[in-house]
């Protein structure tokens, strides 16, 4: 099964005024759907159920508190000149708890033999491009410094991903809770 962990973006507010950048953003590129948005604290692959049982078991160790994030900013992958992937990252403060709680991840996962490919760093995608678009620098520096709304960490998920013609189908395998 291909797998990831993630944190989800559950903010209602903060997934409507998404959808609505999403909208009125005028490039040719496939948005992803606002109730599959999420940070990738590590993306796994394809994994056994017996590794997957064993994550989900090195996931449990994890102790974290709750935490906010603001998420704000726009930007492409790998650059906005040739852009693959459009996405919205996070206040200074909020991506650095996130980069805190990405690397408790991937140690407790390490010793399954499950590392990262390459560093975390805070984003959220919010488009996917297959083909080439051209330059998008001038519409991202437009709203560069948008801020989309704050967003509670509160717990990191183990999902599983199936690939569909018409994109991913997301399920939660498990659910460990920030600590009070």
């Amino acid at each position: 099964m291909r797998t990831f962990v993630a944190i989800e973006i559950s903010n209602n507010d903060v997934k409507n005024f998404i959808k609505n950048f999403q909208s009125n953003l005028k490039i040719n590129a496939k948005p992803i759907d606002p109730e599959q948005l999420h940070f990738t604290l590590q993306f796994l692959g394809e994994i056994s159920e017996e590794t997957g049982q064993r994550v989900i078991e090195a996931l449990q160790t994890i102790m974290f508190s709750e935490f906010t994030i603001n998420l704000k900013g726009v930007g492409a992958f790998p650059k906005p000149k040739f852009p693959r992937v459009v996405w919205i990252g996070t206040d200074e403060k909020g991506g650095r708890d996130l980069i805190e709680l990405a690397k408790k991840v991937e140690n407790v996962l390490k010793p399954l033999g499950l590392v990262s490919d390459k560093p975390f760093k805070p984003h959220i995608t919010i488009f996917r491009i297959k083909k080439k678009i051209g330059d998008i620098t001038k519409e991202l520096n437009e709203r560069k410094h948008m801020d989309f709304g704050m967003q509670k960490v509160f717990s990191i998920k183990l999902k599983k991903s199936e690939l569909t013609s018409s994109g991913p189908i997301y399920s939660d395998l498990e659910e460990v809770i920030a600590v009070k």
